[in-house]
Formats: C-alpha cells, sequence, structure tokens
C-alpha cells in the first residue's frame, strides 16, 4: 500500500502543473477542500505555491451530510460549498482557485458565480482529482495535450452527428446538432478557465432525445463509479437518450441495475439512466490499466475517463437535456470505432 506523506518529487509535479496554469509570485491563491478531502494534495499544493512565491490561503469546509441511501461517487460535483456566500465570495476573489474536494467542482451548482469573479477580478480553477499523488505525478499535463483536445472539440462542434461501432456489438447513434461541446487539457492559464488533472479528453453533452442504439460493454472495460473492470458482457439498450433494458447474466450487470434501481426509487423519475455526455480520450500518458496498480482508496480513476482512444459514455445529470440527477455511471470503453459525420476520429480504440 502506497503512504501518503509529502515527497519533494510530488511538490514538483504539482509546481510544474500550476506553472502552466501561470501561476505567479504574489499571486493569491486559493486551496478550497472538505475534511474528507485527501490532505496530502491539499498539503502538496501549498507547498508548491509557496515554493512559487504566491500568497495561498485556504478553505476547509466540513464535508456534507450523505443525501440518499447509497454511495454518491463521480459526479464532478461537490455539494461541500453548501452554498455559503463568504465561501463563495472569498474564492470569487482569488485569481486562482485549487479545487481539492473530494467530487470536485466542474458541475457544483456554485461554480457559475464563483467563476464571474468579483471587484474586477476573474479566477481560474483546476480541480486536482481525489488521487494519490503518484497518480498525478504520472498524469503532470503535456502542454502537447491543448492542441490534441482543442482539435478533438472543433470536430465535435462541427459534426451534425457521432457514430459508435464495436466488434462486441455496439451501435450507437448520437445527433450532436445543439450540443454543448467541452475539452480539458490539465491547466487553466487564464482568466475564466476551468480544468481538472489528470485531464485530455473531449466531451459533448447533446441535447434531449439524441441518443438511440445499443451499447455493448466488453470484458476490461470500465465502470468508474463502481472503480471496477467488468468482467462480464453488458448490452444496454439506449431509447431517446435513456437506457430501456440492461441485459447480462453476470454480477456486473446485476451491480449496474441495482444501482440504478437505487436512484429511481429515490427520487421518483429515471434521469439517471439518460446520457450525461458521450466523448473520447486523447491522453497518451493516461493508461487504461492503472486502477490494477491501486487499492480503491487511492484512486478516484479520472486517469481512465481520459486514455488515448477510449469511448466515454456516461449517464446522469445532463443540464443541456435538462436532467438534474446525483446518479452517475462513467464508463470507459475500450476498442470502439468513433465517426464524426462519417470521418472515423478512433479506429478499434486507436486515435485516427
Amino acid at each position: 500500500m502506497l503512504v501518503e506523506r509529502i515527497e519533494h518529487k510530488w511538490i514538483a509535479a504539482f509546481q510544474r502543473t500550476f506553472s502552466l496554469c501561470n501561476v505567479q509570485a504574489g499571486e493569491i491563491v486559493a486551496i478550497v477542500s472538505e475534511t474528507q478531502s485527501r490532505r496530502v494534495n491539499v498539503d502538496l499544493a501549498r507547498l508548491a505555491l509557496e515554493a512559487m512565491g504566491a500568497r495561498p490561503f485556504e478553505i476547509n469546509i466540513p464535508s456534507p451530510v450523505l443525501s440518499a441511501p447509497v454511495p454518491v461517487r463521480s459526479t464532478g460535483a461537490t455539494h461541500a460549498l453548501q452554498q455559503l456566500g463568504p465561501v463563495v465570495a472569498a474564492m470569487a476573489r482569488a485569481s486562482f482557485i485549487v479545487d481539492c474536494t473530494v467530487e470536485g467542482m466542474l458541475h457544483a451548482p456554485e461554480l457559475p458565480v464563483i467563476m464571474k469573479g468579483a471587484d474586477g477580478n476573474v479566477p481560474r480553477l483546476l480541480m486536482v482529482s481525489n488521487e494519490h499523488p503518484e497518480i498525478l505525478e504520472r498524469t503532470v499535463p503535456d502542454p502537447a495535450l491543448e492542441a490534441s483536445v482543442r482539435s478533438a472539440m472543433r470536430a465535435l462542434r462541427q459534426s451534425r452527428s457521432m457514430q459508435v461501432t464495436s466488434d462486441a456489438g455496439t451501435q450507437l447513434h448520437i445527433d450532436l446538432q445543439a450540443a454543448v461541446v467541452g475539452g480539458v487539457w490539465g491547466f487553466c492559464p487564464k482568466p475564466g478557465m476551468v480544468s481538472h488533472w489528470p485531464a485530455g479528453l473531449a466531451l459533448a453533452f447533446p441535447k434531449a432525445g439524441s441518443v438511440n442504439g445499443s451499447l455493448v460493454m466488453a470484458p476490461g472495460d470500465v465502470n468508474l463509479t463502481f472503480k471496477s473492470y467488468l468482467r462480464d458482457t453488458i448490452t444496454l439498450t439506449i431509447e431517446n437518450d435513456a437506457i430501456t433494458q440492461i441485459e447480462g447474466t453476470g454480477v456486473d450487470a446485476d451491480m449496474m441495475r441495482g444501482y440504478y434501481q437505487a436512484w429511481e426509487d429515490l427520487e421518483g423519475h429515471r434521469a439517471a439512466y439518460a446520457v450525461s455526455h458521450v466523448g473520447y480520450g486523447l491522453n497518451p500518458q493516461a493508461r487504461w490499466d492503472a486502477m490494477t496498480f491501486y487499492d480503491k482508496r487511492d484512486c478516484n480513476g479520472t486517469e481512465l475517463r481520459a486514455f488515448a482512444g477510449n469511448f466515454l459514455y456516461s449517464t446522469g445529470a445532463n443540464e443541456v437535456a435538462g436532467r438534474h440527477t446525483l446518479g452517475h455511471f462513467d464508463l470507459p470503453m475500450r476498442g470502439c470505432t468513433i465517426a464524426l459525420d462519417g470521418q472515423v476520429v478512433v479506429n478499434r480504440g486507436a486515435l485516427v
């Protein structure tokens, strides 16, 4: 088991990443965490910022009371801030924010207000994923990732449709018209930018009624909400965005059915079954097999969202489609072919 302690090499990794974020001497930086955050990452961030001559301050908030009868994982939407006005105001006045909350602030309800800034200041925010520092060390952002991700984002914006197929049997059609496109390359040097580390993927949030077909997950594909590799085949039938059938005889399918059912029972609707976002990974540093080497507590799985050539299918909240839920699955898949308006961009899991 890896030890969580201060290592000079990890301070250096944080410094390299913060340098890409254009952190300057004298800059005021907010480090935001909660009581269940991985404390070593908070300390590494502070030490790295101090070594760079920045002026960091810490905001630590009690982790919120559980709001659901099942564990909430992999949402990218922390509820730790609880709309606390002084906390939101302090973050809005920092020029750089290091987000060390457990789930991250990418989809937090307070983020739009924070990113508007205050007093003429517009912050930039880097979410440090809740990973062991060794994972962060291996995935320090490569400046070349920006061009790759921007190119993929342009392709998604300019396309009307995405077609996903695989030898396992996937046949999925996604209408990209009116979709909102995003992407992250692991650093944020300009005001108003938001990114996360590890990174390296491009995504589209489709409008309502845009996704139809079948998604066949094969052994070795990944369920990041459960932090597990599939042992069995699962076939998902998708009609007008929503999963209508989950076919499979093994424990993987049983666990997926059970988790979805828990959210349906709790919320009284089926938003958790519907598509959140689709996209593909572009990071050659990120590894599909990375979870093999870490205990579950050491790994948040963000690296596996970004490994080069994966098709990432996610279900749950999608503001573009007007759906809100805490139930969420991130499902990176290998061996898929992805075509945008007929142009292949990923061929059987390999970037074109």
